[in-house]
């Protein structure tokens, strides 16, 4: 019986959906070198789908500034194509783009001080920042089911729970222009996107090993975190 093929871009020997270096007037790759798993051979019709999303104004004015955002991000000098901006002032530079005043910013209980940071810097720039604490709500975490013994703190101590929820619905209710996420768990980020009603960006996510950079897990999975990359027998 033959196996699925399903999109692997990540296994991608070829890369040609990039098309680096070719010239604009050439029009698009030859799908040629691309493998049986590529999107582009396997979904055709759903890629010309998702492209026709572009054809709303409102979508594709938000792509536009998007991907100007993403060009501002560099400078081309003598020397070569250097980067220029992290990612806190992109945040800012791509709100003013879209005409953003009022930001919203969910943020972990243990980034307190970042989050505190953040909104002087958002303030300072003349934005109107609207924030709400992971542990808005103050329920306990037996609320949602939780045995004493999992929980973090002793057993018999409370503990508040993550809320999520919470900080979306008031984030909704707030009407905030654009949400800010800063430091979520997994799991709480993931429910806070699937309750936020308005447009979202995320900040920095939560890694308590690396300082909030996953990416460094990667980094060293050839030497310090090599055990990250043995098979599962």
């Amino acid at each position: 019986m033959a196996k699925k093929q399903y999109p692997r871009c990540g296994r991608c020997p070829t890369r040609v959906c990039e098309n680096w270096g070719a010239k604009a007037s050439n029009g698009p790759p030859s799908l040629e070198k691309a493998p049986a798993f590529c999107p582009m051979k396997l979904m055709p019709e759903l890629l010309a789908e998702a492209l026709s999303e572009y054809d709303k104004p409102e979508v594709r004015e938000f792509a536009r500034l998007a991907s100007v955002q993403e060009a501002e991000c560099y400078e081309r000098l003598p020397d070569g194509l250097r980067t220029k901006l992290p990612r806190i002032e992109e945040l800012i530079q791509f709100a003013r783009k879209c005409g953003y005043r009022r930001l919203g910013l969910a943020h972990c209980g243990g980034l307190f001080s970042e989050a505190v940071l953040l909104t002087d810097i958002l303030e300072n720039n003349d934005f109107e920042v609207v924030s709400v604490q992971c542990k808005c709500g103050a329920v306990p975490k037996e609320r949602i089911g939780l045995r004493p013994e999992e929980k973090i703190a002793p057993p018999e101590s409370w503990e508040t729970m993550c809320n999520p929820i919470a900080q979306a619905t008031v984030m909704n209710r707030a009407e905030v222009d654009m949400a800010v996420m800063l430091g979520l768990c997994i799991g709480h980020d993931t429910l806070f996107i699937k309750y936020c009603n308005v447009p979202l960006t995320v900040i920095a996510v939560k890694d308590r090993v690396f300082g909030h950079n996953p990416l460094a897990a990667l980094y060293t999975s050839e030497t310090y975190y090599r055990r990250l990359r043995n098979k599962i027998e």
